[in-house]
């Protein structure tokens, strides 16, 4: 089986996978494969959705329950969760909404969540929410990435003789400056 047998075959379950524990490179990079025909770009953002929801609703349920004892007994989380308290304090709503787009903070939040005591009811609707918009724009900025790869592989064809030109020249003068570095020693 090659590799694009594999993607075909095993790509969604991939997906679902990589985005339940992280999720933005895999989204990523499913949008590119989706430019490219090798997956579909609706079931791509579908399997996020679902890897991201379950993954961050087991995250904020573990919170719920190990609350912050789990979180504590973790030193290198200090620092991100006082960032997370602070936003929570100010803006909870569009933080449980939107904690998949905050770099740095994105794996941590749900476990805060959770043992910050916010209401399932609250939560479960938001990340929902949350998690079909993430799904849908991570997926699209993918697609559109893979789109702009395209556009410039082709743009560099048409330049592939004055790039290799280019290239050959400098390798060139790197070679003389090397030969005339080592006749002058």
């Amino acid at each position: 089986m090659n590799w694009q047998e594999l993607i075909t075959h095993y790509g969604y379950f991939a997906i679902v996978v990589g985005t339940f524990f992280e999720g933005e490179t895999i989204l990523v990079l499913a949008g590119v494969l989706a430019h490219h025909g090798y997956l579909n770009l609706y079931g791509v953002m579908g399997s996020a959705f679902i890897g991201t929801l379950f993954g961050d609703q087991l995250y904020f349920l573990i919170g719920r329950r190990k609350g912050m004892k789990w979180i504590n007994a973790r030193p290198k989380y200090k620092r991100k969760v006082r960032k997370i308290f602070r936003l929570l304090n100010r803006h909870q709503i569009l933080l449980i909404l939107g904690f998949r787009f905050l770099y740095g903070i994105r794996t941590v939040t749900p476990f805060v969540l959770g043992a910050a005591g916010i209401s399932p009811k609250l939560y479960v609707p938001l990340n929902l929410l949350g998690a079909g918009v993430w799904a849908i724009v991570v997926g699209l900025l993918g697609y559109w990435f893979g789109q702009a790869i395209q556009v410039i592989l082709e743009q560099l064809h048409h330049y592939e003789y004055w790039f290799l030109s280019i290239l050959a020249a400098f390798a060139v003068i790197v070679a003389l400056a090397m030969y005339l570095r080592r006749q002058k020693r």
